[in-house]
């Protein structure tokens, strides 16, 4: 049963359900019809950045692919840079990486180098988040590279697949929805 965020907006009717896709059983949540509504696009960014606003965030990293596309405003909502996180081999400068375990084996993202310093307070925003394991794996990215990790955002959180386990091994940064589906 999904639950919104603490806001009147009813960003679950902009999320398709899509039945037996991409396999039989599974009940796909498409997230493209918000994006493709200006208004609800709006919405939600302004839900995710006003919940982080005033807490000193320095920069927003967003997760390949769709990251890119709700970190970028929200990072521009907030005042900070943004810094894609993206798979091995397509950053053009020294990267950092960090790999992690999927349901069926391992992936890296990696980030520049030089992306971070001491002192940056990073807020990592991703479209959905389901298992954890990638936000987890950027967060702990963050944390290797000295920078503080204020939290987690996301649009759509699949909370019956546990993600807040995988966030809370590395620490008890808040993970913030604005629909979660248990």
């Amino acid at each position: 049963m999904p639950e919104t965020a603490a806001t009147d907006f009813d960003f679950e009717s902009y999320i398709a359900d899509i039945p037996d896709y991409p396999e039989p059983g599974v009940v796909f949540k498409d997230i493209t019809p918000l994006f493709a509504d200006a208004n609800a696009m709006r919405q939600a960014i302004t839900a995710l950045a006003d919940h982080f606003r005033g807490r000193g965030v320095t920069k927003v990293i967003g997760p390949e692919a769709r990251g890119f596309m709700v970190g970028v405003p929200v990072a521009l909502e907030l005042g900070a840079g943004f810094i894609p996180a993206r798979k091995p081999g397509k950053l053009p400068r020294e990267t950092v990486s960090i790999s992690y375990e999927l349901e069926y084996g391992t992936d890296t993202l990696e980030i520049h180098a030089d992306a971070l310093e001491p002192g940056d307070r990073v807020l990592i925003i991703d479209d959905l988040v389901a298992t954890g394991g990638t936000v987890a794996a950027t967060g702990k990215l963050v944390q290797n590279m000295g920078a503080e990790l204020i939290g987690y955002g996301c649009i759509l959180e699949l909370a019956f697949l546990n993600p807040r386990d995988a966030l809370a091994a590395s620490g008890d940064q808040e993970l913030f929805s604005l629909v979660k589906v248990s």
